[in-house]
């Protein structure tokens, strides 16, 4: 690790030299870019201005000093986030999805461009949006544009305008207002977002197979999943790959559920194909097998698949071929799912764990002998990366100071009742988890759920 004194810039100084800092963190672990050790982290004017071993007694206007069971991470970075305001906020808002983040964690979140009415699929919505979120976000926020049919010319006034990508389905979404493009529709589009460098993410489930797939739904999960076969995952994945290896584009996959899938992400990676893959919380930690009758919880689309499936996604993070762990958190109100009847038919579909994501990473990472920093790249850098956001994913000298303090090895029972999701559903409820978020820090400050310091974020011109 880096033992340079520096400035807030980054600029080094003379050796020595005493310096006074907004805010010092000292502790036995410290999570760095170069490994995790005992450091002191000094903060300046919301920067990480010098990381050096502990003892060598950085002074700050604040002092911290992390107990012997708590780590200091980087801030997480969730791409993937529902926040459905403004026009579906009793779903769940700015206010209550940023507090949740912030108690799991994550620092920055970029929200997705539908459920929301209206949908962010031109720089007025997209104004709207940012007019909800300014004033009462815990942490920084950022915004995906949506390709739908007939917005081909407002992808690149949403792309000057600062967004981060833009989103399409290849299948109904959920929701009238987003509608999903054709393939040859998306390719259209991947084009021009090829031109000005921007990235394509798909929800990537071919609509014709999954129309020909049994639609007889009960209380019981297998009539769902027979519902939203492997096939469609793969078919709709396979058509990304060839239409982003045409036009060049960066695409990636959102929500990858089918493992099947892999092989042919791994061959188009080796091929050079500008491809990259994110999975989710509830596809690496819960089981088709396990889901109870009528817990319409568990109902997300993709949806969650057998055990087999799980282990072999999990063995995709570690070979590289999934790049990253968000959360796809998509909540709905508690009578949305249904849970009177239990029915999977009529349920909405979606699983709210952006509190959780860390937690669960982890529960299930250390039962196979994976480390905290690699959850943490998994969670953090790698989002940073596909999002293209310099000043986040890591803890470095230069980089934005949020960090997390987590008490690893110390176990809580999910209670939906605690949780900051507006609405008390989960499929995690009553579940032990390993990992406990204390305290969470946006540049520098710590992030109390009652006074809302989180900005809103564009893309890096």
């Amino acid at each position: 690790m880096s033992t340079t004194n520096t400035t807030a810039t980054g600029a080094p100084t003379a050796a020595g030299t005493a310096q006074n800092f907004d805010l010092v963190i000292r502790g036995q672990r410290v999570m760095t870019s170069d490994g995790t050790g005992a450091c002191e982290v000094g903060i300046r004017d919301g920067v990480i201005a010098s990381v050096e071993p502990l003892g060598a007694d950085l002074q700050g206007n604040e002092v911290i000093e992390l107990a012997p069971d708590e780590t200091l991470i980087p801030g997480l970075v969730d791409s993937h986030v529902h926040v459905n305001e403004p026009g579906r906020t009793e779903w769940e808002g700015f206010a209550s999805a940023t507090r949740a983040a912030a108690a799991g964690g994550v620092t920055t979140i970029i929200d997705m461009p539908l459920n929301s009415i209206p949908p962010t699929v031109n720089t007025e919505a997209l104004a709207i949006k940012r007019d909800a979120a300014r004033t009462q976000s815990f942490v920084d926020v950022g915004f995906w544009g949506g390709a739908v049919p007939g917005n081909t010319l407002d992808l690149r006034k949403l792309h000057d305008d600062g967004v981060f990508g833009f989103k399409c389905f290849l299948l109904h979404s959920g929701v009238d207002e987003f509608p999903a493009l054709e393939v040859d529709e998306m390719e259209t589009d991947m084009a021009e977002l090829a031109a000005m460098d921007s990235l394509m993410i798909v929800h990537a489930e071919d609509a014709h197979t999954i129309e020909a797939a049994p639609q007889e739904f009960s209380n019981q999960y297998a009539s769902f999943l027979a519902s939203r076969p492997r096939d469609a995952e793969n078919l709709a994945i396979a058509a990304v790959i060839e239409r982003a290896r045409r036009t060049g584009v960066r695409a990636h996959i959102l929500h990858l559920s089918s493992s099947d899938a892999l092989p042919l992400i791994a061959e188009a990676k080796r091929d050079g194909v500008k491809i990259t893959v994110e999975t989710c919380p509830h596809y690496l930690t819960l089981t088709a097998e396990e889901v109870p009758v009528g817990s319409t919880a568990h109902k997300c689309c993709p949806p969650i698949r057998e055990g087999d499936n799980r282990e072999q996604l999990w063995q995709g993070l570690q070979d590289g071929t999934i790049d990253c762990i968000v959360s796809d958190h998509s909540p709905c109100t508690v009578e949305l799912k249904d849970v009177e009847t239990g029915d999977f038919g009529t349920a909405w579909g979606g699983v709210s764990s952006l509190q959780l994501g860390l937690s669960l990473i982890w529960s299930g990472a250390r039962e196979r002998g994976i480390s905290l920093e690699q959850v943490v790249e998994w969670m953090s850098a790698k989002p940073a990366s596909l999002a293209r956001l310099p000043q986040k994913g890591s803890l470095a000298v230069g980089k934005d100071a949020d960090l997390a303090v987590v008490a690893a090895e110390d176990p809580f029972v999910v209670d939906v009742n605690k949780l900051h999701h507006k609405n008390a559903i989960s499929p995690y409820e009553g579940r032990t988890l390993n990992g406990l978020v204390r305290r969470t820090f946006l540049r520098g400050q710590a992030v109390d759920g009652e006074t809302p310091g989180g900005e809103l974020i564009r893309r890096e011109p």
